[in-house]
């Protein structure tokens, strides 16, 4: 069966008519190389990077370019191709190496493209707020920023040196388009600053970090916030100890407690589910969490970095309840791991232009607690505060637990030194069945996850 042109005035989503043009070509050249049917994605985009040092530039990068990928059909065999050349010859080159890849690759009874009645008819993409229609920022700009956060931490008693402040801006478009009639872009847009601060010498040296990043530059945090920021998490760390071996209270900070939520989101991704390497595999509709927690996607959150107006495949995207009230509702699907599971989609496609789609979450809130920080950690009794990991052994099918951690010991609720050089362990699915949220999320993020009280786990020093 012939590839389709998709209708013109079908299912399009209003952005610059180059980056759709390129989509156009891409699959026009599918169709003449002999593709049943194809799906081509386009990005474009700017970025501006400018790190300082002692006050002076010590390095400034921009970069500016289109990537290119393309998806064919032949029955039920599928190959992926990309490229950054826009040429005629390289797109037209790109198709029949992709088609005759795609007549090599073994047969797939789970891949295909959307059903025309599955498209996403189209939301107000405006009303997402992806990108940001101020100007970009001169490197000028950012220099001043990354210099004034350097100079915020420099101030800060105890603080050597900073190790690096960086300030970026990037701008980017995407469009989809496929044979089934879906085409449709949106644009976004992303500013950041950064600053690592180091504190003490020799073996006694420690840093750590502040960051924000925004896709509006209005809301970025101030350089002078984040410089201090940093230097305050950097002393704190100093003089650090290792802990007791034994079984403690574990409060993860709001910092890097997206990462245990992560965890689950890995394990009901339907890839994993479909290759049975989940150690959730068997828990539909069963209690993952505690009662009155529930994990929500939501991934029409304005101004917020995982929004999205359709996914990878060009199905609509949509708001859904992961975890209801602690249990276990659904997996994340996109259409290939819906099919090999008996599922519908769940709009979750994620892809860039060198592969094929596959399930991935966009934004996800989970229910907050009414305690602060500070209140969890003053009932906690004797734990561990983690404000930093490093390394994992994650077991997928059995989710056996273990990280390198670094942080503050908590003695009888008070804070009374450093923490480092230990490791903590667990199982995942004991771990997040006891876990005290706070109410310290911060609302901007993609993983609104506050900070999580695990009530016992293994420590150990290294």
């Amino acid at each position: 069966m012939p590839l389709r042109r998709p209708p013109k005035a079908e299912r399009r989503f209003p952005l610059t008519q180059s980056i759709q043009d390129l989509s156009d070509r891409l699959l026009a050249a599918a169709r003449h190389a002999g593709a049943g049917s194809a799906d081509a994605i386009v990005v474009r985009g700017t970025s501006v990077n400018i790190d300082v040092r002692a006050g002076v530039l010590e390095q400034a990068e921009r970069s500016e370019g289109t990537d290119m990928g393309l998806r064919v059909f032949l029955g039920q065999r599928s190959a992926t191709v990309s490229a950054s050349d826009t040429s005629d010859r390289t797109i037209e080159e790109m198709a029949q190496r992709a088609v005759a890849m795609a007549g090599e690759a073994p047969e797939d009874p789970f891949c295909g493209l959307a059903d025309p009645s599955q498209l996403s008819p189209g939301i107000d993409i405006d009303a997402l707020e992806l990108a940001d229609p101020t100007p970009e920022p001169s490197p000028a700009a950012l220099q001043d920023d990354a210099v004034a956060a350097e100079e915020a931490a420099l101030e800060v008693a105890g603080i050597t040196q900073v190790q690096s402040a960086s300030a970026g801006y990037s701008a980017r478009e995407i469009f989809l388009a496929a044979s089934n009639g879906f085409s449709g872009g949106y644009k976004r847009t992303d500013r950041g600053l950064s600053c690592v601060a180091i504190a003490g010498t020799g073996s006694g040296m420690e840093r750590d970090y502040d960051a924000d990043s925004r896709i509006f530059q209005a809301d970025l945090r101030g350089a002078a916030d984040i410089g201090r920021q940093a230097a305050e998490r950097t002393l704190a760390r100093l003089e650090a100890r290792k802990p007791p071996t034994g079984s403690f209270p574990v409060l993860f900070d709001e910092r890097i407690s997206s990462s245990l939520i992560g965890h689950l989101l890995a394990a009901v991704n339907g890839s994993s589910v479909a290759r049975g390497a989940s150690w959730l595999r068997d828990a539909l509709g069963q209690q993952v969490l505690p009662d009155g927690l529930s994990l929500l996607e939501q991934p029409h959150r304005p101004r917020t970095p995982g929004s999205r107006p359709f996914d990878a495949e060009g199905l609509p995207t949509q708001a859904r309840t992961i975890v209801d009230n602690g249990t276990l509702t659904g997996w994340t699907l996109d259409l290939s791991t819906g099919r090999k599971l008996g599922m519908p989609s769940t709009g979750n496609a994620s892809r860039g232009t060198s592969s094929a789609p596959s399930p991935g979450t966009s934004n996800v809130t989970l229910t907050p607690g009414t305690a602060s920080r500070d209140d969890l950690i003053r009932d906690m009794g004797t734990g561990l505060l983690v404000t930093s990991m490093i390394g994992s052994t994650i077991n997928p099918n059995t989710g056996d637990y273990s990280r390198g951690a670094a942080g503050l010991w908590i003695e009888n609720g008070e804070i009374t030194g450093a923490i480092n050089e230990c490791t903590i362990a667990g199982n995942l699915r004991d771990m997040l069945m006891s876990v005290v949220p706070a109410n310290d999320a911060r609302e901007h993020l993609s993983r609104r996850v506050p900070s999580l009280l695990v009530s016992g786990m293994t420590l150990a020093g290294n």
